[in-house]
């Protein structure tokens, strides 16, 4: 069992540094920076039933500063009135061009074929792909296209700045970057060539045109949940240039609305943020819940001290990197991992019945 204690405190350990090393490589865009030029750009935004969305991020993107931009919009079948505002907007701004959808086609999840069809209607040298519960500043076309061609990148992803307001979203919401920040280092994804560093977010992804439509990487995907994490995957797998970082205030996202929401959207995604590995991520939630009461009772108050210290630290350096509330995230520290264990046991119990309803289709199907 004292060997069990050691490796409890060494993946604190490593998870701790992994948390450090995020914080002090301020993986954000960098500030505004001369252009080698300015390619065109496609923004496609997929959208189902985001009437209370969509009209604001059209009128945030009708600001942008550049010129080189058209915004395509795709209607995926709403029940709302998403796409009588983006016609609102299509008379305002003709930049913005909306797209109706038909039917989804058999072997095809919803978001996945949705950004399909609107990269086959993009024109652009570069194609970002927003979702419309995004918000976005004016800089930050320019910023994110000045560190693409810094890289000669070929995808660029960011996690935007998360927004939480209802309580059940502050003790579910920030488990995403807690995981993520605490055993990935985001400065490997660019710098490995390795796909087990891999991560990547669909609320902002960007791409060379040439490229995509040489991969057609939604294609490749379609049956996906998680096609984020997958296409960089891909990416990487036939060494393309790839780059994940952090949003600030430029780029932030409500992502859901409370706590039963926040459940259902990371539930689907819970074990791919492992591998998609069942296992890993059951082991991950046992190991997490059970260590400090193993450390107290195998090695006594001090090393029960020493893990909660670092328990507290990755919550404060992930807090810092994320630009979230550190106090908060330090003070829900509890209900937050309970929310953890939840969404892993709802997860084993959609996987089991093959369904997982998500805006109105079951993305569990066989």
């Amino acid at each position: 069992m004292i060997y069990f204690c050691y490796f409890l405190m060494g993946l604190l350990i490593i998870r701790l540094l992994v948390a450090l090393v995020n914080y002090l490589s301020f993986a954000y865009l960098p500030k505004v920076a001369p252009l080698a030029n300015e390619p065109n750009i496609s923004i496609l935004i997929p959208a189902r039933d985001e009437e209370e969305n969509i009209g604001t991020l059209l009128e945030q993107l009708s600001t942008l500063e550049y010129s080189a931009l058209e915004i395509i919009v795709y209607n995926d079948n709403s029940t709302d009135r998403t796409g009588s505002i983006v016609k609102q907007w299509e008379t305002k701004n003709p930049n913005i061009k909306l797209i109706n959808g038909g039917k989804l086609p058999q072997g095809w999840l919803g978001k996945n074929h949705a950004c399909n069809q609107l990269s086959q209607a993009a024109t652009g040298d570069v194609l970002l792909f927003l979702d419309a519960d995004v918000s976005v500043r004016k800089d930050l076309i320019k910023r994110s296209i000045s560190h693409f061609q810094k890289y000669e990148l070929q995808l660029l992803s960011i996690f935007p700045k998360q927004i939480v307001q209802s309580f059940g979203e502050k003790i579910s919401v920030p488990l995403m970057n807690w995981i993520l920040l605490s055993l990935l280092p985001l400065s490997l994804i660019r710098n490995s060539k390795n796909e087990a560093f891999s991560a990547a977010n669909g609320q902002f992804i960007m791409f060379k045109a040439v490229t995509y439509k040489d991969i057609w990487p939604h294609e490749k995907c379609k049956a996906h949940r998680v096609e984020d994490i997958a296409i960089i995957k891909l990416f990487k797998q036939k060494d393309l240039a790839c780059d994940t970082l952090l949003g600030d205030a430029d780029i932030s996202c409500r992502m859901y609305d409370g706590l039963d929401t926040a459940v259902e959207g990371f539930t689907k995604n819970i074990f791919q943020f492992f591998g998609n590995s069942i296992l890993v991520t059951i082991s991950f939630g046992i190991i997490t819940t059970i260590a400090p009461f193993v450390l107290y009772v195998n090695l006594g108050i001090w090393w029960f001290t020493a893990y909660m210290v670092g328990i507290v630290s990755i919550r404060f350096f992930v807090s810092l990197a994320s630009q979230q509330s550190v106090f908060q995230n330090i003070v829900l520290a509890l209900p937050q991992h309970l929310v953890f264990l939840v969404i892993i046991i709802k997860g084993l119990i959609n996987n089991q019945q093959k369904r997982l309803i998500w805006k109105g289709r079951n993305i569990l199907q066989d």
